[in-house]
């Protein structure tokens, strides 16, 4: 179940369920669309903060991307949600609902799919439905490797993937190895070392504070955001010292 800092994040947290409804209806759609991200890490309990975005991987073809933009455009008329900005060639919206505050969702999908990535059905209990997405331990490994790549991206540091690597590390999760190789094309304990170092460089207090300060209970905000970089970077440091023994 979401957590919800304030209770306005309720409208939101109604509208992301709506939509992930009417996907798992739709004859189609959850064949190409396959959940991830902090959203669903969220929704099953697997993540203790609160998430605005839906993010899936496409598991279809290029040549079918047009079919799944048609589906779900017809989910979005019928709930009655507004395209505010959309991707012309891949699957990416900005969808806008009524409300006074936060009122606009991010539906994203990435495209090709990577080969170590591993997928298996989940039951969403608020909604009664099955969708099939990432395992934890692909999900853990995409968020590893995430922080980087995202700056390297956007150059753009993102806080909640350090709180959502040190949640994952704290509760024991395993991650997917070969993913993080795929990704990064460098040995584990390479990889791990590089992130460290990137971590102790570009992850400031006020990177945490902008983008955890909204998705945390206040108490848990001002209480997480005292350790949660130096946390981090142990826990790192020992999985490193973990892996030169093996």
């Amino acid at each position: 179940m979401i957590i919800l800092p304030n209770k306005k994040d309720a409208i939101h947290k109604a509208w992301l369920y709506r939509i992930l409804e009417e996907i798992a209806d739709d004859p189609y759609l959850p064949a190409v669309l396959y959940f991830k991200g902090g959203t669903c890490a969220s929704m099953l309990g697997w993540l203790d903060r609160f998430s605005v975005d839906l993010d899936f991987d496409y598991a279809g073809g290029e040549k079918d991307i047009e079919k799944t933009r048609t589906a779900l455009c017809t989910i979005f008329k019928k709930l009655g949600l507004v395209i505010k900005d959309e991707s012309k060639n891949g699957i990416q919206y900005f969808l806008k609902y009524e409300n006074i505050g936060r009122n606009t969702i991010k539906l994203e999908t990435a495209f090709p799919l990577f080969k170590s990535s591993k997928y298996a059905p989940e039951r969403f209990a608020e909604i009664d439905r099955i969708l099939i997405c990432q395992t934890k331990e692909t999900m853990f490994a995409h968020k590893l490797s995430a922080l980087q790549d995202r700056y390297k991206k956007t150059g753009h540091v993102a806080g909640r993937d350090i709180y959502d690597i040190h949640h994952f590390f704290m509760k024991g999760y395993e991650y997917n190895i070969a993913i993080i190789k795929e990704r990064s094309r460098k040995e584990v304990k390479d990889f791990f070392s590089d992130l460290i170092l990137f971590i102790e460089n570009n992850v400031t207090d006020k990177v945490i504070a902008e983008d955890l300060n909204p998705l945390l209970l206040p108490d848990k905000f001002s209480y997480m955001r005292k350790f949660i970089k130096r946390e981090t970077l142990s826990l790192i440091r020992d999985e490193v010292l973990r892996l030169k023994k093996l």
